[in-house]
């Protein structure tokens, strides 16, 4: 057996093996890259009716939601907030509750509320059920195949890594043995009279070899996510050899109160950060005296995000952290998911992981077709 025809029976068992979950990665990448820019389109809730003068505390807010949240699932606890630098947007508040960590679904495991609250009202405009939001389906789908993290990580990472190799197998396959033999593989070559077959060929190599880096880069930072033992092995390389242990800090507790100082945090936060795309505040456990109240600060350029940490009842600021106050880790690990997404590009980068995705999806279907027909072709001819 010659070199080459090892790596196409490795391309092949490999595709056929790993085929049916690459295509499911790979479409619901599609459906999924511009979800930012979709959902205010589909939930009208996202939106309030009418823009006012003045908005309610922040702390209000959160209360109102409470109470309204509670009716209906007393045992989901308060989580977070966000607060969309947009005049026009409700404020989101959610909660979430562990169900089953051993159930094998999903939406079996937990249970989370999102509430969405008209900022100048008060008004409840939707309590949305998480796990049943379309995009969130579809990025279960994709992340874990709806399954318990533990059963489906290593499911779609196992098969994330088979893709690689099979793009790696296939970029062999390619390569031409001289420049003749490469004009008809860099692009189609399709005549009236081209069979399907051919242009079906033509598809899977060609579409292939254009999108194989950008393929490798979504397969490589979607590991992340599937295997820890990948994530802390990549930080670890981007920390030179070094694991990083960041420091924990602590609110004062001999000034204690059990009403948080949320709204004075929310508006220092707003205050150091005024052109922010929207704010976070992540709230800490009503009995963790300890804890701190952290914040995050989203813009429109991923490198300025800002994280805060404030002492949970004073509201002192106690750090501030930048990107570039970031361990080389955690770097990296910031910006995996812009990588995995394309939005690192801002929207060009998200139509381009979608035909990146795309192309993904297709090529073991392309690739099946290829086999069939030539294993069709063998049987017709043996007859």
């Amino acid at each position: 057996m010659t070199f080459k025809k090892l790596i196409l029976k490795i391309h092949l068992w490999l595709g056929l093996s790993s085929g049916i979950i690459v295509i499911i990665l790979g479409i619901t990448g599609c459906l999924y890259a511009f979800e930012e820019e979709l959902r205010p389109i589909i939930h009208d809730y996202y939106y309030v009716d009418q823009v006012k003068d003045k908005k309610l505390p922040i702390s209000q807010l959160i209360n109102i939601a409470v109470e309204a949240n509670a009716k209906d699932n007393p045992n989901q606890k308060l989580s977070g907030a966000r607060i969309i630098n947009d005049e026009k947007r409700t404020v989101i508040i959610w909660f979430f509750e562990e169900l089953d960590k051993d159930a094998i679904w999903y939406w079996n495991r937990y249970q989370s509320t999102y509430a969405y609250i008209n900022p100048y009202t008060g008004a409840v405009e939707k309590l949305e059920e998480y796990n049943s939001e379309f995009f969130v389906f579809v990025r279960m789908l994709h992340q874990t195949l709806c399954l318990n993290s533990t059963i489906g990580d290593p499911i779609t990472g196992t098969a994330t890594i088979i893709f690689i190799i099979s793009l790696i197998t296939g970029l062999i396959l390619w390569w031409p043995k001289n420049k003749s033999a490469a004009k008809q593989r860099f692009w189609f070559q399709w005549k009236n009279t081209t069979k399907w077959k051919r242009k079906n060929y033509d598809l899977h190599n060609i579409l292939g070899y254009y999108m194989l880096i950008f393929a490798l880069i979504i397969a490589l930072t979607g590991l992340v996510w599937a295997f820890e033992c990948y994530d802390k092995g990549v930080q670890w390389l981007f920390n030179g050899g070094k694991t990083i242990v960041k420091e924990k800090l602590v609110s004062d507790t001999t000034q204690y109160s059990k009403n948080t100082a949320t709204d004075k945090i929310y508006a220092a936060t707003r205050k150091a950060n005024p052109k922010a795309k929207s704010y976070y505040l992540f709230l800490p456990k009503a009995d963790d005296s300890l804890a701190t109240f952290q914040t995050f600060v989203r813009y429109k350029n991923r490198f300025d995000d800002i994280s805060m940490d404030f002492d949970r009842s004073t509201a002192k600021p106690l750090r501030v952290t930048t990107y570039n106050d970031k361990s080389g880790g955690e770097k990296f690990r910031f910006i995996n998911y812009d990588l995995h997404v394309g939005s690192i590009l801002g929207f060009p980068g998200k139509v381009l992981a979608f035909f990146a995705s795309l192309v993904s999806a297709s090529l073991p279907i392309t690739g099946f077709l290829i086999w069939w027909g030539r294993k069709n072709k063998k049987k017709t001819n043996s007859r």
